[in-house]
């Protein structure tokens, strides 16, 4: 009974915008860093050695090689602080863990690429782009059918407008 309610409730936090990733990959993981009061994002790459635990513990494992030395660091998958990851090349290994990795240098630490796999993510990653294109492209003729402006569009109106106020006024700028 527990173990079922336990289930649901992770559930409902579990993210779904998650892409098929595996060991062996390399993926760019887009993380949110506050600074004080400013959010910025910070991107770190490498290819992923480990995948561990299931439903809202899962996490990951990358390791990326930083000025000669290997750096690996650990993400919750369902983390929140987790922009986006974006999945660069397939892999093709055969081994659930790659700490093997750890020992070797250089050319020794290539993985093959998966070229089947690959085709398919760059055919889902032209589809998402072709989606994003379109519903922009909805939405800026849903503004224009309403007559309305795009924010952008009244920035640049309202420059436009200052600049000419300004050079009718004597080119004095006001402080």
């Amino acid at each position: 009974m527990l173990p079922k309610l336990i289930a649901h409730i992770e559930q409902q936090h579990c993210r779904n915008d998650i892409p098929d990733f595996r060991v062996g990959d390399r993926v760019e993981v887009h993380q949110r860093i506050l600074d004080g009061p400013k959010e910025r994002i910070q991107v770190f790459e490498g290819d992923v050695i480990a995948r561990k635990h299931d439903g809202i513990r899962e996490t990951f494992t990358v390791r990326r090689i930083v000025q000669g030395e290997g750096v690996e660091r650990i993400f919750p998958l369902h983390s929140p602080r987790i922009a986006k990851i974006v999945v660069k090349r397939a892999g093709r290994v055969r081994r659930a863990k790659l700490y093997y990795l750890r020992q070797r240098v250089g050319k020794a630490t290539r993985i093959r690429e998966d070229s089947k796999r690959q085709a398919q993510i760059e055919a889902e990653l032209r589809r998402a782009a072709e989606e994003a294109a379109r519903a922009t492209q909805e939405a800026a003729a849903k503004a224009a059918a309403e007559g309305g402006v795009s924010k952008s569009a009244q920035k640049k109106k309202a420059k436009k407008e200052a600049a000419a106020s300004q050079s009718a006024s004597g080119g004095k700028k006001k402080k």
